[in-house]
């Protein structure tokens, strides 16, 4: 697929697009002067796009969920950079690299991707400083594109447009659990409040760091359960290992 028919999609009306559908509710405008490096990732093939959410971490690193990624033939990456606010000239590239995933065996679900090029005009967002981790009742900061609002009986609507501001939100840390076959997740809620599909791989932010990824918690009604969130602390030796940040 030609580069200008994959950026045509990454803006193309989600009417037309049954997968940009489902995203937060219940948040608000995220301020212009935060979330700079959240990044837009679109999956496609043909006319079926899935978006998800990313985090700048460094120049040439997104941080995202390892789920926002098809390997079967036909799909075609691209991220785009510099989404918040609208204001910014966005910057789009084909993800060509392949996908840096944290595998033990088990279902971990964290990936890096990396860069043709490197952002050079977006500050990555921090990582986490894993001395003060994250615990039960703190307040952590999601976001991701798309509506606010669910129907009569509570249920995420079928479709809903990219928003024009990034939607931000804030919820308590309720759960901390290790599994053994996901690894070490935290869930995270707040009255009236919840993420969607197109959430997916946006980052958690805990005093201006990233200490999370979404991963998981898409009941067919909104509100309904923690969401479920991957802790970037459990990966940060990996992280740095694959990015050579310190």
């Amino acid at each position: 697929m030609a580069l200008q028919k994959v950026l045509l999609l990454l803006g193309v009306s989600v009417n037309s697009v049954a997968f940009l559908q489902k995203r937060i509710i219940g948040g608000h405008d995220c301020d212009d002067k935060e979330r700079l490096y959240h990044v837009r990732l679109a999956i496609i093939k043909g006319p079926e796009m899935k978006v998800c959410g990313g985090s700048l971490i460094h120049s040439e690193w997104i941080l995202t969920a390892a789920h926002c990624w098809k390997s079967e033939a036909g799909w075609y990456h691209a991220a785009m950079s510099k989404v918040h606010p609208r204001t910014a000239k966005q910057d789009n590239q084909l993800i060509e690299h392949p996908p840096v995933t944290y595998t033990t065996g088990n279902d971990h679900d964290i990936m890096l991707l990396k860069l043709q090029r490197p952002v050079t005009d977006v500050p990555p967002v921090q990582l986490p400083n894993c001395n003060n981790r994250l615990k039960i009742g703190d307040t952590v900061q999601l976001a991701g594109e798309g509506g606010k609002r669910t129907g009569p009986n509570n249920e995420r609507f079928s479709e809903t447009p990219i928003s024009s501001q990034l939607k931000c939100v804030d919820m308590k840390v309720t759960v901390s659990v290790s599994l053994q076959r996901w690894g070490h997740i935290f869930g995270t809620e707040a009255p009236n409040k919840d993420v969607c599909h197109g959430d997916s791989g946006s980052g958690v932010i805990f005093n201006n760091m990233i200490y999370g990824v979404i991963s998981v918690g898409y009941e067919t009604q909104a509100c309904l359960k923690p969401v479920g969130i991957m802790d970037v602390c459990e990966y940060l030796d990996w992280i740095k290992q694959t990015t050579g940040l310190k």
